[in-house]
């Protein structure tokens, strides 16, 4: 099982907006801090609002923070909306599948079972779990929150 990029970058955003809860993060600190594309994580953030998981704020002295409690944020329920459906294999989606096999394949009924007990750990996280270690995270971020040399505060 692979989780794209995207999700990825999801799960960092929401993370660090937990973190630093209840100040706004920037976006230019998340692509800074994780080594990001700037216009990947503000679609991101764009779509992570409008599915109500980050309020964000428009203009100088914007950004983001979680729009919910970070123990309310389900770790799957994100992957969901950041992957789409997990057609691991073709033969998941139904309108898409050529392969004969379908209804009496044993791979494909495990690779389903598995797919959904992956889920079901996703499932069982939330932001607030992959916040925990706060005081270990932040001294890692620390460092990575400097501004470069010529840039002003």
């Amino acid at each position: 099982m692979k989780l794209t990029s995207y999700t990825n970058y999801a799960m960092r955003s929401l993370q660090l907006a937990a973190l630093k809860s209840p100040n706004l993060v920037r976006v230019d600190d998340v692509a800074r801090i994780h080594n990001l594309s700037r216009p990947h994580i503000m679609k991101i953030v764009h779509e992570l609002g409008k599915a109500g998981y980050l309020e964000t704020v428009r203009g100088r002295g914007g950004g983001f923070r979680l729009a919910r409690p970070a123990g309310e944020i389900i770790v799957g329920d994100v992957v969901r909306i950041t992957e789409g459906p997990l057609d691991v294999v073709e033969c998941f989606n139904r309108e898409k599948n050529t392969c004969p096999l379908i209804g009496v394949c044993v791979l494909s009924r495990k690779i389903q079972e598995a797919t959904a007990a992956f889920m079901a750990v996703l499932d069982d996280l939330t932001i607030a779990d992959i916040s925990a270690n706060k005081g270990q995270l932040m001294d890692r971020i620390a460092p990575l929150e400097l501004p470069t040399t010529g840039q002003t505060s």
